[in-house]
């Protein structure tokens, strides 16, 4: 059997969770939070049913060396909480730019998690971006603010599909200038 590879994320510390970066013994938990329609509906790329294997061909994708998105668990095993919370994801994009994404599990929902854990990330700024992008449903107005509450400002509207929805959904998209 071969040791599990992490690969070299930097561990962002936040106030109430560290964000680390995804292990394939995370797949458990990430499989019961996705499995949620509430969750899944909430994104772009969760499938809802969520089919067997998805979780794990997810992890090894964000494991790869040839990734063009890195992936970060919110760990709360320090601090007596869950050891995933939710995970938020920084995708290349061209020219110093980067798109932010993240999720929490429904468990997890107004605590304020989602909120710190784009706020750390933007602070670590681990891509050097010089630009981050983010977008949310426009039905998901807590979004948009954990979006505001980390100094993204609107730049307008569009629409993407959702998988688990089975449409295309109306969103809003912010960008934050860095330094």
């Amino acid at each position: 059997m071969k040791p599990e590879v992490i690969p070299t994320l930097p561990v962002i510390e936040a106030e109430r969770f560290v964000l680390r970066p995804l292990r394939k013994s995370d797949a458990g938990l990430i499989t019961l939070y996705a499995s949620d329609r509430r969750l899944a509906e909430g994104t772009r790329a969760i499938p809802h049913p969520l089919p067997p294997g998805a979780t794990e061909a997810f992890i090894v994708r964000a494991l790869s060396e040839g990734r063009d998105e890195d992936v970060w668990v919110l760990d709360g095993s320090a601090q007596g909480l869950a050891e995933v919370l939710g995970v938020v994801s920084l995708t290349r994009m061209d020219l110093g730019q980067s798109e932010v994404g993240y999720w929490v599990a429904p468990a997890f929902w107004n605590t304020g998690f989602a909120s710190e854990a784009v706020q750390a990330l933007v602070a670590a700024n681990p891509h050097k971006a010089r630009t981050l992008f983010a977008e949310v449903f426009q039905d998901d107005p807590v979004s948009a603010r954990v979006l505001t509450n980390a100094g993204f400002e609107f730049l307008g509207d569009a629409e993407c599909y959702s998988v688990a929805r089975g449409a295309r959904v109306p969103t809003w998209t912010y960008l934050r200038r860095m330094g």
